[in-house]
């Protein structure tokens, strides 16, 4: 009898020993994604028309992304924002370069003016994780682009908040997947 509890015993420990690594395995598998963002890289979009003035641009530095915001004169903004080749310039069609290893083009549904704006760096972001290069690509028929060198084709996100006359459109791009 002592001699099949000791078998039992052994066969039990050595099963326990082939389940254990799998069962380690599956659990470091479904960890989550890194900062929990699943956003992607595909394009993110709102196609509403809007009478509404690009008034400002401004970036911010966050542990897991890095944030453009387009302030808007006017309760809400159509927007365009997607990964592209090459983003084109409003109203003439040249090439707009940007530094970094991929290139994201902001069409916000307003117009804008480029008075004020430095062209080839609206904001400053050197030292940024994500961001290389934020260029303003004119405005043409109330439509706006601004053309973001990014580090690499990274997740990304768009939204737009909302307070009463006024609208800020919000693009985070992640630093990493």
């Amino acid at each position: 009898m002592k001699t099949l509890r000791t078998a039992v015993a052994t066969l039990a420990l050595a099963g326990s020993l082939l389940v254990a690594p799998s069962t380690a395995t599956a659990a470091t598998t479904t960890a989550g994604p890194w900062c929990g963002i699943t956003w992607g890289s595909t394009p993110k979009a709102d196609q509403r028309m809007t009478v509404a003035t690009l008034t400002g641009v401004r970036a911010g530095q966050h542990p897991c992304y890095d944030r453009l915001v387009f302030d808007v004169r006017g309760s809400t903004v159509g927007y365009s924002v997607r990964y592209v080749t090459t983003v084109y310039r409003e109203g003439v069609g040249t090439p707009l370069p940007l530094r970094g290893g991929a290139s994201l083009e902001v069409i916000i549904r307003a117009a804008g003016t480029s008075a004020a704006l430095n062209r080839s760096e609206m904001v400053p972001v050197a030292g940024y994780q994500t961001l290389r290069q934020v260029a303003w690509g004119g405005s043409f028929e109330g439509q706006s682009t601004v053309g973001v060198g990014v580090r690499a084709r990274l997740p990304m996100r768009a939204f737009v908040l909302r307070d009463g006359a006024t609208s800020r459109l919000v693009v985070d791009i992640a630093h990493r997947w």
